[in-house]
């Protein structure tokens, strides 16, 4: 991923935060059967590893854990909030017009090897650690256990698991940073403005300017 100086963020804290957030990053590799990509939710055990260690599933049936248990990379995408920024917002259109259209988002990449596993008893953990986040803000969460054992013994067999060590993790916060402290005010402000709760998300995210 490209990212510009101004936009690079290395805080590891704010990283993690950004993947927790995003409930189904796509796990991209290339190997003997081409260029896949699977959206996946995943898990992150943040204290594994220098930049924590991901954990999920594959259905038995997507070649692409074949792929990674021959020694593919992965690559997984995490998207986080994203608009489209109007020249209109910019306090510089009214000054000299010279703005053209953007997009602003954040984004966060993680790199590794993806160990693979088909231990029914490290599976299950997975799929109830899975269950347990997701379901956590439910009145009444279910869990894996309200399912008879021999059906969740053969649902556990028609998956594989997998565990992908963060070996790389950049992060790309495109905020409108490289702009003018009143350009950002004014996408700020567009933004909180809109009636899409995406754009919103985004506004929320942009830094604020300090005091003076």
């Amino acid at each position: 991923m490209y990212i510009p100086t101004a936009f690079r963020q290395e805080e590891l804290s704010a990283l993690h935060q950004q993947m927790r957030a995003c409930r189904l990053p796509s796990l991209v590799s290339h190997g003997e059967h081409g260029l896949l990509a699977t959206p996946l939710p995943m898990l992150l055990v943040e204290d594994e590893g220098p930049y924590g260690t991901l954990y999920g599933h594959f259905a038995r049936a997507n070649p692409q854990w074949k792929d990674l248990a021959a020694g593919a990379e992965a690559l997984v995408i995490f998207q986080g909030p994203e608009a489209y920024v109007t020249p209109s917002w910019y306090a510089a259109k009214a000054e000299h017009g010279k703005v053209v259209p953007t997009w602003n988002y954040i984004n966060v990449q993680a790199r590794g090897k993806v160990e693979i596993f088909e231990d029914a008893e490290r599976l299950l953990k997975v799929v109830s650690g899975l269950t347990d986040l997701h379901e956590s803000d439910r009145e009444q969460p279910w869990a894996v256990s309200d399912a008879p054992d021999d059906y969740i013994a053969g649902m556990l067999r028609a998956i594989v698991g997998f565990a992908l060590p963060i070996e790389r993790l950049d992060g790309k916060w495109k905020l409108g940073q490289n702009r003018s402290e009143q350009d950002q005010n004014g996408v700020r402000e567009g933004l909180q403005a809109s009636s899409d709760a995406r754009d919103q998300a985004l506004a929320e995210q942009m830094p604020v300017p300090a005091q003076r």
